[in-house]
């Protein structure tokens, strides 16, 4: 598995919109055969500020995913929106412990 932290800030004036154009990514991208989980979070002290966790199953299907309309209607709806360019960082999965949720 491949997991991609998407760290996005965001103009102040744009939050809203930002936040239902993602919302809309996200619904769309889970419903990808190559997405295990597509999570959008917002900083606590920080509105403008968002981590975008993205799991997939192989290294191919980030590639895959950035090729879909979907993807395409976010990244081309919010690139104004943002206060600086969007950066992420990759990780592969190692291990995890069992949810006690």
């Amino acid at each position: 598995m491949l997991i991609v932290h998407v760290h996005v800030h965001v103009r102040p004036d744009d939050v809203a919109e930002f936040i239902a154009a993602t919302r809309e990514n996200a619904r769309h991208s889970i419903e990808e055969p190559g997405v295990v989980r597509f999570d959008v979070l917002q900083q606590d002290d920080d509105s403008t500020r968002f981590l975008l966790i993205e799991i997939y199953r192989t290294a191919d299907d980030p590639g895959r995913h950035k090729a879909t309309a979907h993807y395409a209607t976010w990244r081309d709806t919010v690139e104004s929106m943002m206060a600086e360019p969007r950066r992420s960082v990759k990780y592969t999965f190692v291990t995890a412990e069992p949810s006690k949720v």
